[in-house]
This record gives C-alpha cells, structure tokens and sequence, in this order.
C-alpha cells in the first residue's frame, strides 16, 4: 500500500508513521507482555500479600473439611498417638495436599484464589492446563519445602515474577486474572 505526500510522490506505508508520534503504552511494574491471536496481553504476577490472603481462605477451607469429614471420624478414639504420628493427622494431611494438587490440576487455581482472583499459569507449558508432573511437583515437593523453610513463601516478595520457592522449582507463576 502506498500513499501520497503533499509534493505527490510516492510514499511507502511504512514510512506513514515516521512523521507521527507514535503513542506509548504505559506499563506497570512485575508485568509480562505476552502474545496471544495476535493480540497483546498483559500479564501481572501475584505478589506476596494476595497470595499469602488466598493461601488463608484455602486453610480455612481445608480446616473446614477435616472438622466434616476427618475429625468426626477420631471424635471416640481415645488413642495415645502423637499428633503428628496419627492416623488422623496422616488423613488431615492426605486432605491438604490432595486438595491443592486437584484443584491446581483441573482448574489451575484453588478457592482461596479464585476469591482472590488469581490463578497458577506454568511458564514453559503452552497448554491452558499444566501438566500432572509440574502440579505434582510443585504441590507436593515444592510446597513441602517451602513449608518447612517459610522463607520459600516470601520469596514471593522478592522475586520478578513473584514466584515462591515451590514456583521455582516447577517453573510456574501465580497471575491476576481479569474479571
């Protein structure tokens, strides 16, 4: 496509805007640009105090379902067991990790952070969905170190893409998503 300038001579439509000032968008810090169908979106990664606010609500629910399901069971058992050795506190367990672990899997995201608006997103994969080896991976082994050091969740703070200990373990991220 070509165009015309005020002398009639023939111009290429590259050049159109060399003569224009071409606006600039403004960005925000910890964001991504990402392409997708050729239109650019915006990614912005969770930060330390969403995340650590989602991952409350998801104790709480958790709690929640270990006083229905697990506790009730327990109530009459009288056993001397330490409560990091029970049977009960095995369950409880068994509860957690498997609550993160399938509802990191089917819907990247667990309810704390669907209250937050926020979602797991694997950087490498090019699926929508991650894959049953990094959501293994980062809920089991990775979540399990950084529970034990803490200092794994605040990386969440500290890092460019605000990824925690266990996101960099499995090469994931925690994203805003538009609502």
């Amino acid at each position: 496509m070509t165009e015309r300038n005020e002398n009639n001579e023939q111009i290429a439509s590259s050049n159109l805007m060399a003569n224009h000032e071409i606006p600039v968008q403004q960005e925000f810090p910890h964001a991504e640009k990402t392409v997708d169908d050729g239109e650019v979106k915006v990614v912005y990664f969770a930060g330390f105090w969403m995340r650590f606010w989602a991952y409350l609500a998801d104790l709480l629910i958790i709690g929640s379902l270990n006083r229905i399901l697990i506790h009730p069971i327990f109530k009459f058992y009288e056993g001397t067991d330490d409560l990091w050795f029970s049977a009960e506190g095995f369950l409880t367990g068994i509860v957690f990790f498997l609550y993160f672990v399938l509802m990191t899997k089917f819907l990247n995201q667990t309810l704390g952070k669907m209250i937050f608006g926020l979602k797991v997103v694997a950087l490498k994969e090019e699926t929508k969905t991650i894959s049953w080896g990094t959501v293994l991976f980062r809920e089991l082994i990775g979540r399990y170190i950084s529970k034990i050091t803490w200092i794994g969740y605040l990386l969440a703070g500290l890092l460019p893409k605000k990824q925690a200990l266990h996101d960099v373990f499995a090469d994931t991220s925690v994203v805003l998503i538009r609502r």
